[in-house]
């Protein structure tokens, strides 16, 4: 599996991944990675029915997704995976997926969380989370939308004081 881009964001499959990640990444696939979309049918037929028809789309498990990308069957297929948490981006690493840039791109926003940008919110987990992925070499970027600009993860929880 050839990971094209790999994006936080919350909603999972939604316009913005559907409609302009997809086209700007080149992905012929997207994997919506999330354990408890995956066994929610209800959920899953919803994220599926916002995926664009031209492009294959799948709700799995971390697990299963961990598992797909090891699978030589699937070792030519472009993907743009998507995961809710930085947590998950984590999962997947422990489990052998190669990860070097992860796109924070949308995080709802809940009590107890620090608003970042007006898209990105952080909990003092994620903020955990996104510290070893930073440790652990992972370029962390910034960015709604491809037509946005990008800026430096890491230095937006630093100039919020959360490093």
């Amino acid at each position: 599996m050839i990971i094209k881009w790999l994006r936080i964001d919350s909603r999972l499959i939604h316009g913005q991944v559907a409609n302009n990640w997809v086209n700007h990444v080149g992905a012929g696939t997207i994997i919506a990675a999330n354990d408890s979309a995956a066994k929610d049918d209800l959920r899953k037929t919803l994220l599926l029915q916002v995926a664009p028809g031209r492009t294959k789309s799948y709700v799995m498990t971390i697990d299963k997704t961990a598992r797909c990308y090891k699978n030589p069957a699937y070792e030519n297929l472009d993907v743009l995976l998507v995961v809710e948490t930085p947590k998950d981006v984590l999962r997947l690493m422990d489990q052998g997926v190669e990860v070097t840039q992860v796109n924070v791109g949308g995080i709802t926003f809940k009590e107890g969380m620090t608003l970042i940008s007006e898209a990105v919110s952080v909990s003092p987990e994620d903020v955990e989370a996104f510290k070893e992925l930073d440790k652990r070499g992972v370029k962390l970027i910034l960015q709604q939308l491809p037509n946005t600009n990008a800026s430096d993860f890491m230095n937006r929880l630093k100039s919020k004081n959360l490093i």
